[in-house]
């Protein structure tokens, strides 16, 4: 058996988590085509119950926010339905899950926008890559400007996003200021080039996010919402010609607001932990609260860096795909199940719930050999 604050149980505020390990949230692409759960929803999150936290995948605030195809929503009375099967599943296996709310802004397609309309963006910047749609592949497009008189349709959606999510039975709600999709957008000098008052200088690109965090807390509480940020993105194309000043100040100001934790992806999604040679000591003693660390974090990177005190609860993304019992994997050193790339975005319940766990004799011999 491992023995490390990772499997030790943790109060995040006032959610009881049965340890420090979360699941990530995971883009997988299975929802309908109106972004609805389906059934396997339902079992995929069941399985992973054993997480301390489980992060829900990027869920669409409106249809404006929608930037990939099949990805699940949290503005109808329908999705809200679905999503209560899933929490409900998950709450009766003793886990605890939070919904992360999602607006992509120019990171979408018009064949995703409703009547085929151009995606909205603080600016009229063109991201890079390509969109995924129904008929596969496209390039981006160049998004529309949103208009300032447009800007409290947003938080409104954010706001609506929130009451249903309690609605649905989350723990929490998770606001997506990370990854070059909107609030990130807003930020950033690369991608904000307006001359109004959200545009220019740092306070006023952090105007709309903060607005967006206020109405989101004001909906719920502070004790239930959370934040992840990823200061060194360059998803899309997003860049930021400072990215230290403009993460320390934005930090600054969510620490104000005392919310339930920062997540923070540390590094490249999936890349380099260490580019820019960015100062996240920095933004975690400014942040003052519970620190999430994500980002190619195995073992022996958790049991360090939470020895070290430098997080409080370690995100694992790709690794909670194919172990939906990976913290009890982990716990008694019992080797992990490979992952299938092929299936990580789209399809069924291939590669989605037919991941093995262990059976009951297989833990007892694990625990036994150790």
């Amino acid at each position: 058996m491992v023995h490390s604050k990772l499997f030790e149980p943790f109060d995040l505020g006032p959610i009881h988590l049965a340890n420090r390990a979360v699941m990530a949230p995971l883009t997988r692409s299975r929802a309908t085509s109106d972004g609805v759960p389906k059934d396997m929803h339902v079992e995929y999150y069941r399985q992973r119950a054993g997480a301390g936290l489980i992060i829900s995948e990027a869920t669409n605030i409106s249809v404006e926010g929608r930037g990939y195809a099949w990805t699940p929503g949290i503005y109808s009375d329908e999705q809200v339905t679905a999503w209560k099967k899933v929490t409900d599943a998950v709450h009766q296996e003793g886990g605890k899950i939070v919904l992360q709310l999602w607006h992509v802004g120019r990171i979408s397609h018009p064949d995703l926008q409703p009547g085929g309309a151009a995606p909205v963006a603080p600016s009229a910047v063109k991201p890079e890559g390509k969109a995924f749609t129904e008929e596969g592949f496209k390039d981006h497009e160049t998004p529309r400007a949103l208009e300032e008189s447009e800007l409290p349709r947003v938080v409104a959606d954010y706001v609506k996003a929130t009451r249903n999510a309690r609605a649905a039975g989350f723990d929490g709600v998770e606001v997506h200021s990370a990854n070059g999709y909107l609030l990130d957008q807003f930020l950033r000098d690369g991608t904000n080039t307006r001359t109004d008052r959200y545009g220019g200088s740092v306070e006023n690109r952090m105007r709309f996010p903060l607005e967006v965090v206020d109405a989101v807390v004001a909906a719920w509480d502070k004790e239930h919402v959370g934040i992840r940020i990823s200061p060194v993105t360059v998803m899309g194309g997003s860049s930021e010609s400072d990215q230290q000043g403009l993460f320390n100040a934005y930090v600054e100001e969510l620490a104000k607001r005392d919310l339930l934790y920062m997540h923070v992806i540390e590094g490249q999604t999936g890349g380099d932990r260490g580019k820019d040679g960015f100062d996240y000591e920095a933004i975690r003693q400014r942040f003052g609260g519970v620190y999430m660390g994500n980002n190619d974090y195995d073992l022996d990177l958790a049991l360090e860096r939470l020895g070290e005190d430098k997080v409080d609860l370690v995100c694992y993304g790709k690794l909670f795909i194919s172990n939906p019992d990976l913290v009890a994997r982990l716990e008694l050193g019992a080797p992990l199940n490979e992952w299938d790339k092929d299936t990580f975005y789209g399809g069924d319940e291939k590669g989605y719930t037919d991941y093995p766990a262990l059976s009951q004799e297989e833990r007892a011999r694990y625990a036994q050999a150790a």
